[in-house]
């Protein structure tokens, strides 16, 4: 936590009541939606054939690796080699629903129940995209990551990889309260209220960090491949 960026009221906000806050939180939102959580999950699981839920390693907190839970969007057809197709071949449209709705992160409320996560906060990368990163931009990872945060409600996958993580380096030098539930109301606004910054583009999977920085020829195939198979290792050792 970069403690000398917040005051003393805001430092004791984001070090002991945030966590309070977000256990309370996502306890009663779990009862609070429990009929849409179980809804989903039958639906779900007709829709996709089987398992409903997808899980995927995503590092967290002083990037320690936990395993993030969401509704499953994409089917898992393959090609005649056995090989996964694109992801804008399996995503279905039932999974462009949720994503364009955010339902496909209401599992993610258990997350942030066991303290993987935090309501707000920078949202949890993939290991592959983590190795890339600067040591300045891996300093989100300082704070639990969120369901939701401030490069989300500034644009989603719309923004450059420069922009997002930016976005998080300035929300975690002023976690406030206040701040907080600011980006909680504008989230709810845009997903279901004005639905701004829901596009076709946004309901893609976003490109890795990794593949962003080769093609705009900022990393060599080398460190790439190094990349990513120090992101297999650290999967592997989780």
């Amino acid at each position: 936590m970069p403690s000398s960026q917040l005051s003393g009221i805001a430092l004791m906000y984001a070090n002991c009541f945030k966590r309070l806050i977000d256990f309370f939180c996502a306890l009663m939102a779990i009862i609070c939606l429990s009929p849409v959580l179980v809804a989903l999950t039958i639906l779900g699981a007709i829709k996709m054939g089987g398992n409903p839920f997808f899980t995927q390693p995503r590092p967290g907190k002083d990037e320690r690796i936990f395993k993030l839970v969401k509704f499953r969007t994409m089917t898992n057809a393959k090609d005649k080699d056995g090989k996964l197709l694109p992801d804008d071949v399996r995503l279905t449209k039932y999974g462009k629903f949720l994503r364009s709705t955010s339902l496909d992160e209401l599992p993610e409320l258990f997350n942030i129940l066991k303290g993987d996560m935090a309501v707000i906060g920078p949202r949890p990368q993939l290991v592959r995209d983590m190795v890339f990163m600067t040591p300045e931009q891996r300093k989100r990872h300082t704070v639990r990551q969120g369901l939701s945060g401030l490069a989300q409600i500034s644009g989603r996958n719309a923004i450059t990889w420069e922009a997002k993580i930016d976005y998080d380096l300035e929300y975690i030098k002023k976690i406030t309260f206040m701040g907080d539930v600011k980006i909680i109301v504008t989230t709810l606004n845009k997903a279901f209220i004005k639905r701004s910054d829901i596009t076709e583009e946004n309901c893609d999977t976003a490109t890795d960090l990794g593949d962003y920085l080769l093609a705009s020829g900022r990393l060599t195939q080398a460190q790439y491949d190094e990349g990513q198979a120090l992101a297999k290792k650290l999967i592997a050792e989780m």
